[in-house]
This record gives structure tokens, sequence and C-alpha cells, in this order.
């Protein structure tokens, strides 16, 4: 698809759900403000240039200012630009929301992970104050890595042969394990089944939950190799888990949400975060192909 029509695509959807409410999570309460270019010709432009490959702001910004200067003839300065895009900052969600999948799931498998937003990694999350309100130091097992940042939670629907479809995404400090965040939300989740790495591992023993958890088999201490049976249930579990990890990666591919070292404020935080997501979930809806 050419970008002219990506473009129009995207701002006729977004003035769509802005007419239908969306209006509501960027309202002002400012005597005057500039409108002549409007909230939704700031999402649609941010929206464009992360699914154009424009993973910075700034380049973002200087792309359209050299190159779709006539689509938006009112362009602010870049800091003006970046200021609309914080105030707008709690229409991201709600944007995200909208496009995500309502109702029961379509299957009674899902799929959960996490995935981290690095805004500050090993040394330099000792002196790290962006987002404190947000974010925390923790630590990525699969890279070994110490960070400050928060980590994005993906429950969604198992789709044999291609990425999982997300239904529930939550935002919280890189601090935070992943099996609590799974209990809250647990009794609203309609699967019966759900696939997931070895940190929701002990959530697999429990009854209290509305449905089952399966997980690889952990190693017990000084245990060295798993069992035939252990690795033959393992290597199942992963198969069908397999699919949300290539779903991170493609995110992390197209709208580079892990990397964030260039945020400085918890709305901007959020606009990386729930923009770049939404941007992902409007790809997956449109052209589901895509990917």
């Amino acid at each position: 698809m050419d970008w002219q029509t990506q473009l129009i695509t995207v701002y006729l959807t977004v003035c769509d759900l802005y007419r239908r409410g969306l209006w509501v999570h960027g309202q002002r309460f400012a005597p005057y403000a500039d409108l002549r270019f409007t909230d939704e010709e700031a999402i649609t432009l941010y929206l464009c240039g992360i699914l154009d490959g424009k993973c910075q702001i700034k380049t973002l910004y200087e792309h359209a200012r050299r190159y779709w200067r006539d689509w938006f003839p009112h362009l602010p300065s870049y800091g003006g630009f970046v200021q609309r895009l914080n105030r707008l900052a709690d229409v991201f969600p709600a944007l995200l929301e909208r496009w995500s999948p309502a109702g029961a799931p379509a299957t009674p498998i899902g799929v959960a992970d996490s995935f981290k937003v690095v805004l500050a990694q090993q040394a330099r999350r000792y002196t790290a104050k962006v987002a404190k309100d947000l974010a925390a130091s923790g630590y990525c097992p699969t890279k070994k890595l110490y960070y400050h940042g928060v980590k994005s939670h993906v429950i969604g629907d198992e789709r044999p042969g291609t990425l999982p479809r997300p239904r529930y995404i939550a935002l919280t400090a890189a601090n935070l394990s992943d099996g609590p965040v799974l209990e809250q939300i647990a009794p609203s989740l309609g699967y019966r089944n759900l696939f997931a790495d070895k940190a929701y591992e002990y959530l697999s023993r429990q009854t209290s939950l509305p449905f089952t958890v399966f997980t690889p088999v952990r190693k017990t201490p000084g245990q060295a190799h798993l069992d035939a049976a252990d690795r033959l249930y393992s290597t199942a579990v992963s198969r069908v888990r397999q699919p949300i990890e290539a779903l991170f990666n493609w995110i992390q591919a197209k709208p580079g949400i892990e990397a964030a070292s260039k945020v400085r404020s918890s709305r901007g935080l959020l606009v990386h975060v729930f923009g770049r997501l939404a941007a992902a979930m409007f790809l997956l809806n449109q052209w589901p192909d895509s990917p």
C-alpha cells in the first residue's frame, strides 16, 4: 500500500473515532488553544510516522516537515508538536482500546507474556529520574539486563499459524512480577487454558483460577537436566506460546517500542508505549497479512 492511501486511511479512521467519543480524552481547560493543527492531525501524523519506520519523534517530525507539508499545512514547530502529543497522552490508551477486540474470546486458548520498555539500563538506572511515578528498576532474566523502565503485559487469543490477537494490555513498573498482574484480571478472562512462560509457573498449581495455566517445567535446585517427559511437555507448551514471542519481535522491529531512552516525562512515556501499540494494532486490524 502506498503512503498516501495509508495516510488517508489512518486519518479517516481517527476522525471517525474522535467524533464517536475519543475527543473526551483530549479535553482542554485553557482559555485559548490554537487548533488549526487539529488533534486528529497530530495523532495521524504520529501513527503514520511510526508505521513508516520513523521511531524517533524528531525524525518523524523532520520527515513530515519535508515531505508531508502539503498534507499538514499548519504543522507547528517541533517543540509545539511534542507538547501537543504530550497533551494527547490519554488519547492513545483509549485509541488502543478501540482497536482491540471486544467481547468473548474467539478461542478458549490464550497466551500471555510481557516485554520491557527501557528508559535507562545497567549503571544508569541508579540515577534515572524519568517517569518515576510509572517506572522503576527491574531485571530481565531473558537478556540478563538490569534496567529502569516499565513492562507491558499482553494477553491475547491464540491463532494457529499466525500472530495472536492482543485482547488485554497493561502497563506496570518494571519491578512488578508478571504473575500477580495476571491474577488481578483473571476473573475477567474468558479462556479455559492459558499458555505462558516460566514467570507464571506457580499459577499452574493454583486451583482458584477460572482457567488452567500451562508453563514450561522449571528445574529444581541442583537439577542439571529435565527428564524426557518434562522436556517433551515444555517443548509442547513453548510451541503454543511461541507466536506471542514473534508478536513482540514484530512490535519491536516495526514501531521500535522497547528503546525509550529519549523519553523525558511520564506523559511522553504513555505516548511512546500506547502510541506504538496503537499503531501495531491498527496494522494488525487493517492489514492482517502485513506481519
